[in-house]
């Protein structure tokens, strides 16, 4: 019985220790793609972004004055971040190519003309209010028919130091259309 009350004392303790505000999580908004750019194929698999071991991480990084990376356990991003880049760049490159764009796998029979790799370096909401988006990409032809090139980036986006994760979060989806405006336009 006592090992009973202990243990019930116990969880009531932990209970009253835990902070009572909520873990926030952040969506990333969709925005407008642009105008239509015309590409050289008509199939493209965008390959899982990679992103540096901060950036891949549910919680939301930002640069201090002294250059610093920190973060805030309850401020969060509402899915995986090389996920959800993937899947806004595949949606982006759809909705401005009239190409047809999948992430991997690659969902259907036929091979698809075009692979995107991307590889980011830094991606971070500096401390002067520039999101910064920088890495490589790469366009490959699986099936050997297609042009192949590298390219560099780099993307600042501004955002509002005021406006907190919510401005980060659309920031980071205007660079993530940049970049596909960019791709579309020198690698396809």
């Amino acid at each position: 019985m006592t090992t009973r009350i202990l243990h019930f004392v116990m969880i009531a303790l932990v209970t009253a220790c835990s902070s009572s505000e909520p873990t926030l999580r952040y969506a990333v908004p969709t925005v407008d793609a642009g105008a239509r750019i015309g590409v050289s194929v008509s199939t493209v698999e965008v390959r899982a972004i990679t992103l540096p071991s901060y950036a891949s991480d549910e919680e939301i990084f930002t640069e201090t004055a002294e250059g610093a990376l920190v973060s805030n356990p309850d401020l969060l991003w509402a899915d995986e971040p090389s996920r959800a880049m993937s899947l806004n760049l595949s949606r982006t490159l759809s909705e401005i190519t009239r190409a047809r764009v999948a992430g991997e796998p690659w969902p259907f029979e036929e091979r698809p003309n075009a692979q995107i790799d991307v590889r980011v370096e830094e991606m971070v909401a500096g401390n002067t209010g520039e999101f910064r988006l920088s890495g490589q990409y790469f366009v490959t032809s699986p099936s050997g028919e297609g042009r192949e090139n590298s390219h560099r980036f780099e993307i600042t986006t501004p955002y509002s130091t005021e406006g907190g994760a919510q401005s980060i979060a659309l920031a980071r989806a205007t660079a993530v259309r940049d970049l596909a405006r960019e791709i579309a336009n020198e690698g396809l």
